[in-house]
């Protein structure tokens, strides 16, 4: 495959030359383009060296093979990796004022672009603009991750790491641009519910909202249409969902409101996911005015908790037919036997088309950036697993629902 890699200048170029070097590894033929700021972090002999192809930021080299044309024309795939809020700005408005822009106005091939900036940059209305813009014209956005960045500032805005980006721009590229959920309406649910006792106080989880966010982005880049029901997620984790174009953000807080949100936007829907952590209980009777130390009876307090209804349970109950519901199971064993068979026991109480079981605990699971998970019918069998990235599992999972459409055909 011919690819061309673009580079803009941003420190996160030093993360391309390992992309660019699996690429090589894999047999693809890689011809770099970096802008002349790109050129500042990482010199043209490494990316030469690197590609074993000769590189230039110029228009004005190689004129008589119309080099600046020549390299769109060719590219089977086209990946921009760090894309800076710069290069973003200018993709969405046409301008070709160098090497870069030119191949990129002249190509027809799949265009993967992997946004590096800081928090605020990646935030701002004009990126997410600009963003929402070039998603409309078919371009697929990989990360940004949300870690550390130069300066000791950390947050969304750093570049995901090259594996992710090559698995994910090689699937584009051999999907046709992956279209392959288009005329879908979706459902996804993400993030933690929030169970409110008293005022200030409340019953929560550990839960991110990656994963499920991760879930509808790639429903939506694979061109289904999305309802994400969002609970409590971290700061900036919806920043790519609510400028996606195919991707409707609805806002949900406790668990009965969460079921409520889901269960409208269902009406219709071809695949219902609850990847949200809801809360199995809630408390009793929530008071109006903060429970203070002064006012209790004795040293502590108790708090009487009261069962909430099962979401994925009544989706399942409630379901037409043609919908697949699928679910996820977060569970504690350490050992995958153990792991498997709380995994099947769920699956065959809750009865959805498809579960996701994945191990939680203090340092996995919950709040990473990374997940591995099982995927099961609800017969119990074992119809997938996914390790990586959080969107290399929803890729994986959006894959077996794939399989489980075509089998009910």
């Amino acid at each position: 495959m011919f690819v061309v890699v673009g580079v803009s200048g941003g420190i996160a170029a030093y993360k391309t030359v390992h992309l660019v070097r699996l690429l090589v590894k894999e047999g693809h033929e890689v011809h770099v383009v970096p802008t002349a700021d790109a050129v500042r972090f990482v010199g043209l002999p490494t990316w030469e060296a690197i590609s074993r192809n000769p590189v230039t930021t110029s228009v004005h080299e190689d004129v008589a093979r119309v080099r600046h044309v020549a390299l769109g024309q060719s590219a089977d795939l086209v990946i921009v990796a760090p894309a800076t809020a710069n290069t973003l700005a200018k993709m969405a408005t046409g301008l070709a004022d160098d090497l870069l822009g030119t191949t990129l106005l002249a190509t027809t091939a799949p265009v993967v672009v992997a946004p590096a900036m800081h928090t605020e940059m990646w935030r701002h209305p004009a990126t997410a603009h600009n963003v929402a813009t070039l998603r409309e014209r078919g371009v697929v956005v990989v990360g940004p991750d949300d870690g550390a960045l130069t300066g000791g500032d950390s947050g969304p805005g750093r570049m995901s790491e090259p594996e992710e980006i090559v698995a994910a721009a090689l699937s584009v590229a051999g999907a046709g641009g992956r279209e392959d959920l288009a005329g879908l309406r979706v459902v996804v649910s993400a993030g933690g519910t929030r169970e409110p006792i008293d005022p200030v106080r409340f019953i929560g989880n550990r839960s991110s909202g990656k994963q499920g966010i991760a879930v509808a982005l790639a429903a939506a880049d694979r061109g289904a249409d999305v309802v994400l029901v969002a609970a409590h997620v971290d700061e900036g984790v919806l920043a790519e969902a609510s400028a996606h174009p195919r991707v409707s953000v609805e806002r949900a807080g406790t668990a009965a409101e969460l079921a409520a949100a889901v269960a409208s936007a269902a009406t219709g829907a071809d695949v219902v996911v609850m990847a949200a952590a809801v809360a199995d209980y809630r408390v009793a009777e929530v008071s109006d005015a903060k429970l203070s130390k002064d006012a209790a009876a004795g040293p502590g307090i108790t708090l009487h908790l009261v069962e909430n209804d099962d979401i994925l349970a009544g989706l399942v109950r409630d379901r037409v037919d043609g919908r697949i519901v699928v679910g996820f199971a977060a569970e504690t064993p350490q050992d995958g036997e153990s792991l498997l068979d709380r995994g099947r026991r769920k699956a065959a109480r809750k009865g959805a088309d498809l579960l996701a079981v994945n191990q939680v605990g203090w340092s996995q699971g919950f709040e990473a950036d990374r997940n591995e998970v099982t995927l099961l019918e609800a017969s119990g069998d074992v119809v997938g697993t996914a390790a990586g990235s959080k969107r290399d599992v929803a890729d994986a999972l959006w894959d077996a629902v794939l399989g489980i459409r075509s089998k009910n055909k």
